[in-house]
This record gives C-alpha cells, structure tokens and sequence, in this order.
C-alpha cells in the first residue's frame, strides 16, 4: 500500500513539474528504495491449534497465527492444503482458513505468508487420527474429582517455573502448593482400588495469573501449565488412567480467560471479547431468567454478555473467530490426549446457540463422548430447562444430556447441616419428572466450589455416612471430592475447603493414602465409602434400577430400586434416636417377599408383613430383597 502511494505521488509530481520529472523519479526510486530494505518480514511466534489430523470430519480448520507484520498478509499452501480465505484486523494476527482434502497423508505441510513483498515459511503437522473412541461416562460410573494442584506433589522440580506468576507456597491458602500431573499418575492405583471408574480434573491449562493454582483464568489454552508438567505428561496420565479403567474428563472452559491473556494486549479481534478491557459489562448471575417465562430478554443478554468477574474476559460467542476457537480446542484436546468426556464449566452464562452448535459439532466428531455441564442452580424447576429433552421447554436440542445437580446436591448439604430433614431429598426426587432422564444427572454432595460434606455436617460421622449412603443407592452419576474419601473438613473459604491431601508432599508427617497413615475415623470413612461404591458397582439395580420412593415419615426415608427381577430396599433414618421401620407400610414393594440380605454387614434379616427394622438415629439399612 505505501509502494503504491509513492508511486501515485509521483505521478502527480510528474504532471505538475514536468520540468523536473529526472529529478523526482530520483527521488521516487530513492524513496521506494528506503521503504523496500526496511520493509519487515512477516514474524510467525505460535499457531494455533498446533497440528490438526487427517481422516477429522472436521477438516476445514481456522488457524490463528501469532506474530507481527501479520496485518494484510496473504497465504498460500505449496503441499496439499487447501486456503480457503485468509483475514487479520491487526499487525499481531493473522487468520488462515484451510481445508485438508480427503486423502491427504499425515506429515508437515508447508505454508508461506506473504507481507511487504517478503515471504515467511512455516510448517504446519497433520498428524494421522487415532481412531480412539471416547468412553463417556454413564451412571454405570463413580466420577472422582481432584484439584491437581492440592493433591499429590509428584515433582518438585517443576514448583518454581521462571516466567509464570507463582511459586510453591503452602502456607498461603490462595496460593500454589505443588500438587502437579506426576502426582495424580502416582495415585491412579489408589483410586482404582476404590472402586472409581472416571477422574476429573480441575482445568490445567496455564494460568500464568493470581491465584493461578484455579485452573479457571486460562493464559493459553494449548498449553498445560508447566508448575503441573506439560502436555506429553497430561497425555500419558490419560493413557495411565484408561489402562486401569478410569475413564479421563476434561474440564473445558468456553466461556472466559484471564486478562492476563496476551490477547488482552491486543485482541485478535475488534470484537473478540463481550465490551471492552477499559469498559467491562458487568456480571449478572441471574441463571433463573433463561426459563423464565415472565423474564425479559435483556437479562438474559445481561447474564451472557457480563464478564464472569471483572479479571476474566468472557468471549464473544456471537463472533464466528471465537466460535471457530472455541469449538477447535476443544475437539483438539479430546483428539491429542485421547479423553472420555466434557464438563463444561458455567454453562448458562454462554451463548445457548453457539454452545449447541459446539456440542454438536463434538459429538457428530465423538458418538460415544458425552458433557455434564455445570448449571449452578438448586431449583430442578431452572435447572432442567438445560437438559436437552427438557419437559420444561421445547422444540430445542443442545446435545446436553447431563447436567450437574446442584438440587439434590442442595438437599443433603441441609441434611448434613441440620437446615431440613430427609424430606427436602424426597421433594427434590418428586420433581425428576421435569427432566428428560434424571438418570443423567451427576450427583454430589461437595466439590471444589462448595463447603465439604464433613463442613456441613459439623463433624458428625453418622450424617456423613447417611449422606454418601443415598449418594451411592439413589439415582443420577455419583461424583466424590478429593479427600471426602477421608473426611476432609476444611473451612467455607475455597482456599481452605481444597485443602491438601495429607501424604501427597513428601514433608507432610503422615501419608494419608495409606491405611497405617489414616486416622482410624479416615479409615472408618475410606472404608465405608469404599463399601458402598462396591455395592454400587456390583448390583445393577443402584445405576440402571428404577427408582421407586415413599414420602418420610418420622425421620424415616425409604425407596426401592429394581433392575431384571432384583429389588433392593433402604432405609434411612434421618433423626437422632432410635426408630422403627414397618415393612406393611410398603407392601406394595415387600409383598412375596421373605428376608434380606444386609448389604454392609452380609447378615440376612426376616421381612414379614408384621415385621420392623430398628434403625438407630442417622443410620441406614440397604437390603437386598428375597
């Protein structure tokens, strides 16, 4: 464009002072000639995705080029790609749109970009597709939750990394404590020895920002944060996982990144953010608006287009760039480090529409992978409506087929707590028929954003006990925080609730992952929670099994589950004393049959008409009924 305008000016020139025309081509070619020797070449620093793969139903791929002397560059492809539209809106970016025809070999194909009259070359890797198939997760499945950074420190030599934002310092409840990748590889037989079947991590991407240990506040979305190890560990801790039949969730987030981002320089696009940097929109929390029915429309523009806080940028989802990032890195994750599933972190705060073309274009990529996406609300009247299927709505499908259930979730924390009884659990359940299929559901009683189970019941064992009993019995996908499996407390503060796991750092005076090194109450918990995972696991009835249930009564609480002519009954008594349970009153349930086997204790017990069951306060009985 500037050769250009010298050569018009001196056109003009030339027309005006015919005179001189010797003189001012002199100039001009001086000029041109200046312009040519500091004309910058095109600088290439990162692409991304990285690579792509042959044999994708994907293979039309947006590539973001970071660099400089990027703005009005063209590309060209002198291998097999095809370019189908190149496009930059500032000297750091540039856009490339390819296409990788059917047929293509796995190997680098090489891209020129041209600028300036100069030329940059660089190699882009196709790789040849695995043809791994995602597990999925089902209700046949017990989902353990980790927070890398407060589990296990499995190499020390990456506590301090130079060029990211924090070091190693347990002492400050906010900051980085070590727990990284090698660690959760050193403990994966530990969790299979529980009885867990997927494991779910916390985001570890970089967050090379304040309290950066999160996981949330992504600085690169290729890249694993390097105080956790880097993305050839993530891989083979995937490959670990899976030889021990656990099944690996990634934790995806869509819908922001930390203004510590190098695009918060210089954003890729005018309108790759919701607002500005200078001018944020505020954040809205109000989920409830997007089924409400007597809402307004401009609150649910307020929830998606406010900023999640005012230091993590939401994304523009309505622009096509960031659609076309968002959906790559995701379907670039699953595909590099071969993963089973999707939690999607703060689902309704996204577009509805682009995040059901994303999940659409996973799964048409993934048959078999399935997404649990985090709907923080306890109302089942709100939180069904982002179910697909959802008899709260119609004539939409998101592709979302489970959600997280913060309403049954909400229900046993106020047991735990002494807020309400049994009978919250039981109105919650009584309202299953808003969704599609409850059966999807994941349910919890504590993770990494909420108080602890052991926090809610002050300590009391017997609650806790009783809590994770229903957990384990009930409908939905069971999900149990890290440490639970000991009894954890921590505080309500989140710093403290992810406290870390006694045993992972090699100073820590006891090994908590170890029999001798737990507490005989931990060992107490491990191992009832260890029995009641191998009931699950053992009996269909607990994952597939219809659920039948009876209002409580006196603190009583009683459901049926029932799978291929097997019927199991609980019981749980929901108050501080001794009570009595008659089996008449369920004898729609217990007609026919005999006895029972106590499934704790393996003891068999008589089941008559005119017969009790004496349960001492906040206990439980799970009987397998002949």
């Amino acid at each position: 464009m500037r050769q250009l305008f010298f050569c018009i000016f001196g056109f003009n020139l030339v027309k005006s002072f015919p005179g001189e025309v010797i003189m001012i081509r002199a100039v001009i070619l001086l000029f041109s000639l200046v312009f040519y020797i500091n004309a910058q070449s095109p600088v290439i620093n990162k692409v991304e995705p990285p690579n792509w793969w042959t044999g994708m139903k994907n293979n039309k791929v947006q590539l973001m080029v970071y660099g400089n002397e990027l703005f009005g560059a063209a590309a060209k492809s002198v291998s097999g790609l095809k370019i189908k539209a190149v496009n930059s809106f500032n000297k750091n970016y540039l856009f490339i749109d390819i296409e990788i025809p059917e047929g293509t070999n796995p190997g680098d194909q090489k891209i020129i970009i041209t600028n300036n009259g100069k030329e940059t070359t660089f190699n882009y890797p196709l790789l040849e597709r695995s043809g791994k198939k995602p597990g999925g997760f089902s209700v046949d499945d017990v989902i353990y939750l980790v927070m890398p950074d407060r589990f296990v420190n499995g190499d020390t030599k990456n506590d301090k990394v130079n060029g990211l934002s924090e070091s190693t310092d347990r002492g400050f409840y906010d900051g980085r404590h070590g727990g990284d990748l090698q660690g959760i590889i050193n403990k994966l037989d530990y969790l299979k020895d529980l009885g867990f079947t997927s494991l779910w991590l916390t985001p570890v991407v970089e967050n090379n920002t304040f309290r950066s240990y999160h996981g949330y506040s992504s600085t690169d979305f290729y890249k694993v944060d390097a105080r956790l190890g880097d993305n050839l560990l993530y891989k083979k801790m995937v490959m670990e996982a899976q030889k021990r039949g656990i099944k690996v969730i990634l934790d995806h987030v869509a819908n922001h990144f930390s203004k510590d981002h190098l695009w918060a320089k210089e954003l890729p696009h005018p309108e790759w953010i919701s607002g500005s940097l200078k001018n944020p929109p505020p954040p809205m929390h109000h989920k409830q608006g997007f089924a409400d029915i007597n809402g307004d429309s401009l609150t649910i523009k307020r929830v998606v287009e406010g900023w999640f806080t005012d230091y993590m940028p939401d994304f523009n989802q309505s622009n096509g760039f960031v659609q076309n990032y968002i959906t790559q890195n995701t379907i670039w994750w699953i595909e590099y480090a071969g993963l089973d599933a999707i939690r999607e972190d703060t689902y309704p705060y996204n577009s509805e529409g682009y995040m059901a073309d994303w999940a659409k274009k996973i799964r048409d990529e993934y048959p078999t992978i399935n997404i649990v996406a985090e709907v923080w609300t306890g109302e089942p009247a709100f939180l069904s409506y982002f179910q697909s299927g959802s008899k709260t709505r119609t004539n939409f499908d998101n592709h979302i087929t489970s959600l997280t259930d913060f309403g049954l979730r909400d229900a046993l924390y106020d047991y735990l707590s002494g807020k309400e009884s049994l009978y919250k659990i039981y109105s919650v359940l009584a309202m299953d028929n808003l969704y599609k299929d409850a059966h999807e559901l994941v349910t919890f009683v504590d993770n990494h954003d909420i108080n602890r189970a052991m926090f809610g019941a002050n300590g009391n064992t017997q609650k806790f006990k009783n809590a994770f009993a229903l957990l384990m019995t009930t409908r939905g996908i069971p999900q149990i925080f890290y440490g639970t499996e000991i009894g954890i407390k921590g505080t309500d503060h989140h710093g403290y609730l992810r406290a870390d796991f006694p045993g992972g750092w090699k100073e820590d005076d006891r090994d908590a992952f170890t029999v001798s090194g737990r507490t005989p109450a931990e060992n107490d918990l491990y191992d009832h929670l260890k029995k009641l995972i191998e009931i699950r696991r053992s009996n269909p009835a607990f994952t597939k099994g219809k659920l039948t249930h009876f209002p409580p009564e006196n603190d009583i609480y009683v459901y049926f589950r029932e799978y291929n002519g097997e019927r199991f009954m609980v019981a749980l008594n929901g108050g501080n004393n001794k009570k009595s349970v008659a089996f008449e009153r369920f004898g729609s349930k217990t007609a026919g049959i005999s006895a029972g086997i106590d499934l704790m204790t393996g003891k068999e017990m008589k089941v008559t008409p005119e017969g009790l069951v004496e349960l001492n306060g906040h206990s439980f009985l799970i009987l397998k009924l002949k």
